[in-house]
């Protein structure tokens, strides 16, 4: 422990092909109207009333290999990916991933030519853009297929025969959205309500300015609250017994003049062996399939208790910023890794809860 200052894929069936926009001219409009400051804010009139689910499915493991291409897994995991929510797609179509790779790719050479600053380091010659499904990421009807997006160049001055590499990559996902929302969306609409992205931020930009102006939609930034790091340390130590979480380490901001931030490691064996002593009451089976949040605050008040008698320093009085095992790590600024593909359906159905409770009515 120590202390620190510092293809064909699936559209949801309540999504059809529509020939007019101006038939949902006023939801859309109303739709950006209820966006901005005030969207953060869940209490406001114009936005969901929800928080975050009071018990959940005990994480399982998952052999994602036999369903998803194994070549999208690997992009997929151990990259840190930046979060954002995004509102539902107007008119986005599965099928047309194809036309949509050449728009957005035509649409970063304008940018370019427009002098709208999409360079990286070293200099790009071009860009090869390529949107697909990944087909195996979903695990409710009501979810829309998750879409892989990667951005491939080469350097100005490289070889002929030098092949393009991955510059830029970014997803969109929908992991066990809540059904009543998803199904209250009209029907021009689909809900990819996650995006992940990775690379440089001038294409995150662009790429994010194309998908606003092609599907009349909205970006924000997606913050991983107190509340949730909470949940995916328990969810992640539940692991333990299956899959070794390898480590536990987290860290805490204290209010403080300055600002006083704690780094919290924790023997993963004496982890579980806490976990196990809050879940010791959960004999029967129906039970122990779910976790209760009373059960994750007693798991983290613990982990507060045994902190406090060793350094006298309550960590009730500040914020977790940051949790870490060989599952995965997150940060409160929306920075997430996936380590362990078997357990990412449940990172990323905590996530896309997160990120539907930031969606309009």
């Amino acid at each position: 422990m120590e202390i620190q200052h510092s293809s064909v894929a699936r559209t949801p069936v309540n999504s059809i092909v529509v020939q007019r926009r101006s038939k949902s001219k006023s939801y859309r409009l109303s739709y950006r109207s209820c966006l901005g400051a005030a969207s953060r804010l869940c209490l406001t009139p114009a936005l969901t009333a929800r928080r975050l689910n009071t018990s959940r499915r005990a994480p399982k493991s998952h052999n994602i290999n036999e369903k998803v291409n194994v070549e999208q897994l690997t992009v997929l995991v151990k990259k840190e990916w930046q979060l954002s929510y995004v509102t539902p797609l107007y008119l986005f179509r599965h099928t047309q991933l194809k036309s949509y790779s050449r728009q957005l790719s035509a649409f970063i050479a304008a940018e370019r030519q427009r002098g709208v600053a999409v360079e990286v380091d070293g200099g790009q010659s071009s860009f090869r853009v390529s949107l697909s499904v990944v087909e195996g990421m979903v695990e409710a009807d009501s979810d829309a297929e998750t879409v892989l997006i990667q951005i491939h160049s080469k350097p100005l001055f490289a070889r002929q025969d030098e092949p393009q590499k991955l510059l830029w990559s970014g997803w969109l996902t929908c992991i066990n959205g809540n059904p009543d929302y998803l199904c209250s969306l009209p029907k021009d609409f689909v809900c990819l309500p996650l995006f992940g992205c990775h690379g440089p931020e001038a294409l995150t930009t662009v790429v994010k300015s194309w998908f606003q102006q092609t599907f009349d939609c909205c970006f924000g930034q997606l913050e991983v609250s107190h509340t949730s790091l909470q949940w995916l340390l328990a969810l992640w130590t539940n692991c333990h017994a299956e899959t070794s979480i390898q480590h536990l380490k987290m860290i805490w901001t204290i209010p403080a003049a300055p600002p006083l931030q704690v780094a919290y490691a924790v023997d993963p064996q004496d982890a579980w062996e806490l976990w196990s002593s809050v879940r010791k009451d959960q004999q029967e089976e129906d039970a122990r399939e779910t976790i209760d949040l009373e059960e994750v605050m007693r798991f983290i008040q613990g982990l507060k208790s045994h902190f406090y008698r060793h350094f006298r320093l309550d960590l009730s009085a500040g914020n977790l910023s940051q949790v870490s095992t060989g599952l995965g790590s997150a940060k409160y600024n929306g920075r997430i890794k996936i380590s362990n593909s078997r357990y990412m359906i449940t990172t990323l159905t905590l996530l896309t809860e997160c990120a539907l409770l930031k969606m309009p009515i």
